[in-house]
C-alpha cells in the first residue's frame, strides 16, 4: 500500500456509512450525505485504493457510491429471490409512473389513490404481498416497501410534515441491475421452415 495517499479527515465516517451496506447519493436531502459524497468524488482514486487493503471495494456508480466486497457466494435461490423482489418493485414504481426514478418526489397516500382507480398498480401491489406477509393490506405492503426502500438508502424523507419522499440517485443501481439481465428470444435461434 501506497503510505502517501492522502485520505480525507471523515473516512471513518464515510466506512461506517457504506459498510452498513448502504450508498451515498449526491441528491441526498441529508447535509451530511451529499458532503461524503462530494468528499469521495473529490477524493475517490485514494479512498478506493484505502478500502481496498481491508476487502472492501469502493464501487462508482451513476451520482452514487457505494461497497461491494468479496464475500462466500450465497446460494442461487436467494439471489433469484432478491432480483424477483427487485423487479418487482421496479415494475410498480414504473407503472405508477414512467419518469419514477432519482430526483421524483412523492407522498404513499398518492400512490394509493393511484392505486384505488388503476387496476394495473391494484394488481402489481397486490403481488408484491409475496415478498411480505400475505396477510398485509395494500397500505401497509406499500409502507413496508417505502420502509424497506428508505432503509436500504434508494429513498429519503424530504418532508416529515407532508410526508414527502425523495428518490436517491442510488436507484440507479436497481436499474442498472435489473438491464443487466439478458433474456433471450428462443424464437430466434429457430430457423425458418
Amino acid at each position: 500500500m501506497d503510505l502517501n495517499i492522502q485520505i480525507p479527515d471523515n473516512t471513518a465516517s464515510i466506512f461506517e456509512y457504506l459498510q452498513k451496506g448502504l450508498f451515498i447519493s449526491s441528491n441526498s436531502t441529508s447535509e451530511e450525505v451529499r458532503d461524503m459524497y462530494n468528499e469521495i468524488d473529490e477524493n475517490y482514486e485514494s479512498l478506493h485504493q484505502y478500502f481496498s487493503q481491508i476487502n472492501y471495494t469502493l464501487e462508482r456508480g451513476n451520482e452514487y457510491f457505494f461497497f461491494s466486497r468479496i464475500e462466500p457466494k450465497a446460494t442461487l435461490e436467494q439471489k433469484i429471490m432478491r432480483a424477483y423482489y427487485w423487479i418487482d418493485v421496479l415494475d410498480f414504481f414504473k407503472t405508477y409512473d414512467e419518469t419514477f426514478g432519482p430526483g421524483f418526489r412523492f407522498q404513499p397516500e398518492q400512490i394509493l389513490v393511484e392505486t384505488n382507480i388503476n387496476m394495473l398498480l391494484q394488481n402489481k401491489l397486490d403481488g408484491m404481498r409475496k415478498h411480505f406477509s400475505d396477510k398485509d393490506i395494500r397500505k401497509e405492503v406499500l409502507e413496508n416497501m417505502i420502509r424497506q426502500l428508505t432503509k436500504d438508502s434508494f429513498l429519503e424523507q424530504e418532508n416529515e410534515k407532508t410526508n414527502t419522499y425523495k428518490v436517491m440517485s442510488a436507484w440507479h443501481y436497481l436499474e442498472r441491475l435489473i438491464e443487466s439481465i439478458n433474456i433471450y428470444d428462443e424464437t430466434e435461434d429457430e430457423k425458418p421452415e
